[in-house]
C-alpha cells in the first residue's frame, strides 16, 4: 500500500490527511506544534469557492455539513469606495444554491478543530521536522528532532513559507520583493459599535481606494447554527502601506503605537472609516509583514513535493494563501486516489500534480503581488486610473460581470 508522508498540520496539509484517510489511502502527518490547540487565534477566513470543493472533496459529509453550518455569512459581493466612502463599484450577489460552490466566512479555529477531528491516529504533534532522505528502493525517511523517523513511498512538504522541506529539496528558490506592510484589527460588533457602523461596512467585504495606502475591511458574523461560538462577531480592517511609510512605527510594534500610526495615515478619511480604526481595541492590533515566492526552475519530480505556502506563498492580500492551499490538497488527493486505484503510476501522479499546482499557485501569487501593487502605489496617475476603472465598472453592468465574474 502507498504511504504518505505529510509535513506540517496547517490548513493544507490536514486538509490532504482527511482527503486520503476519507479515500482509505495510508496517510501520517507531522506537526511541530506541541499540541492540538496551538494555533487557535487569528482571523476568519473567506473560503471561496475553489476552496469550498476542495472541502467538500477531502471531508467526510458530516464534517462538511457541519462546516457549512457554523460558518458565517459571507455578506454582499465586495464593494470599492473612496476614502470618503463614495462607492465606486460593488460586485453583483450571485446566489450558489451548493453549498460547495458558495463562499463561506470560517473560524480558523472551527476549521482547525473541524479538520483534525477523527485523525487522532495519523496525526503526530511535537514533531520538528529536520530533514529527509530518500532511498535506493524508492522510499523516503522523513528525520525529526526527537531523533524519530518516519518512512514513506512519498513526502509532502506543507510546512508554511519557511518550510525546511523546500529548504532541502529546493535550495535555490528565491522570494520576490513584496515592499508593501498590513495592520489589522478586530472591531467587536457590540451593539454600542452596530449604532454607529455605517451600512456600507457591514455588507460582507469592502476595499477602499484613497489616495494613498489601502483598507480592506471584513464582516463576520456567525450563523445563527453555531451553538458553540468560539469567536465573536467582528469587523476586521486591514490598512496596507509602503514599508517605508511606517518605518519608524514599524521598530516598535505594539497594539497603541500601530493603531496610531494607522490613525496618523487616515486623518482626512471619513470619519467613521477613522473611528473604525481608533475604537478598535488594540490588544487587536497587530503588524504583518509580506513576502511572495518566486516562481522556481523546473524540477525533475521524485518521492518529494510541496504544498500551499511551503512552495508558492504570497501577501496576505485577497485571501488567497488559504484558498490554494486547499486546491493543493485537493489536486493531490484526487492525482494519489488515481495511483491506489492502479491507473497511474505514483511518479506520473506526482507530475501532473506539480504541473497544475504551480500554474495555479503562481498565478494566485501574482494576483496578490498586482493587489499590493495597486495598494502601495504612490503614483497618484496610477491611483487615478485604478479609481476611474472601478467606478467605470460599477456604472456598466455587463463590463462589471464579464470582469469580476468567478
Amino acid at each position: 500500500m502507498t504511504r504518505i508522508i505529510v509535513i506540517g498540520g496547517g490548513i493544507g496539509g490536514l486538509c490532504l490527511g482527511q482527503g486520503l484517510r476519507r479515500a482509505g489511502i495510508d496517510v501520517a502527518v507531522y506537526e511541530r506544534d506541541t499540541t492540538p490547540d496551538a494555533r487557535l487565534q487569528g482571523y476568519r477566513l473567506n473560503i471561496e469557492p475553489v476552496g469550498s470543493r476542495a472541502l467538500q472533496a477531502c471531508l467526510p459529509q458530516d464534517l462538511w455539513h457541519r462546516l457549512i453550518a457554523t460558518s458565517g455569512d459571507p455578506g454582499r459581493g465586495m464593494g470599492v469606495f473612496t476614502e470618503h466612502l463614495h462607492e465606486l463599484m460593488r460586485e453583483d450577489d450571485v446566489l450558489a444554491p451548493d453549498p460547495a460552490e458558495a463562499t463561506h466566512a470560517v473560524s480558523r479555529i472551527t476549521l482547525r478543530r473541524l479538520l483534525l477531528h477523527g485523525l487522532d491516529d495519523i496525526v503526530e504533534f511535537d514533531k520538528e521536522f529536520v530533514g529527509y532522505e530518500q532511498l535506493p528502493d524508492g522510499r523516503v525517511v522523513a528525520s525529526f528532532a526527537d531523533g524519530s523517523t518516519a518512512t514513506g513511498d512519498l513526502l509532502v512538504g506543507a510546512d508554511g513559507s519557511r518550510s525546511r522541506v523546500r529548504r532541502q529539496f529546493l535550495p535555490d528558490a528565491r522570494t520576490t520583493d513584496a515592499p508593501g506592510v498590513g495592520i489589522g484589527g478586530k472591531l467587536p460588533l457590540t451593539e454600542a459599535n452596530l449604532a454607529w457602523l455605517p451600512p456600507e461596512l457591514l455588507s460582507g467585504k469592502n476595499m477602499v481606494l484613497p489616495k494613498r495606502d489601502f483598507l480592506f475591511t471584513a464582516v463576520f458574523r456567525r450563523r445563527e447554527t453555531e451553538t458553540e461560538p468560539v469567536d465573536e462577531d467582528y469587523l476586521m480592517w486591514a490598512h496596507v502601506s509602503h514599508r517605508d511609510a511606517l518605518r519608524a512605527t514599524l521598530n516598535s510594534g505594539s497594539g497603541p503605537d500601530l493603531r496610531s500610526a494607522v490613525a496618523g495615515r487616515t486623518a482626512d478619511w471619513h470619519p467613521d472609516l477613522r473611528r473604525v480604526i481608533t475604537d478598535t481595541p488594540a490588544a487587536t492590533v497587530q503588524r504583518f509583514d509580506f513576502a511572495a515566492a518566486r516562481k522556481p526552475k523546473h524540477w525533475d519530480t521524485t518521492n518529494v513535493t510541496l504544498l500551499g505556502d511551503a512552495i508558492h506563498f504570497m501577501p496576505p492580500v485577497g485571501g488567497l494563501g488559504g484558498n490554494a492551499a486547499l486546491h493543493d490538497a485537493h489536486l493531490l488527493r484526487d492525482a494519489l486516489v488515481r495511483v491506489c486505484s492502479g491507473e497511474i503510476a505514483l511518479p506520473v501522479a506526482v507530475r501532473e500534480y506539480e504541473s497544475r499546482m504551480l500554474v495555479d499557485g503562481f498565478a494566485s501569487v501574482g494576483t496578490a503581488l498586482r493587489y499590493l501593487t495597486l495598494a502601495t502605489a504612490r503614483s497618484r496617475a496610477l491611483r487615478g486610473t485604478a479609481r476611474g476603472f472601478f467606478r467605470t465598472c460599477g456604472a456598466i453592468g455587463p463590463l462589471r460581470r464579464a470582469v469580476f465574474a468567478d
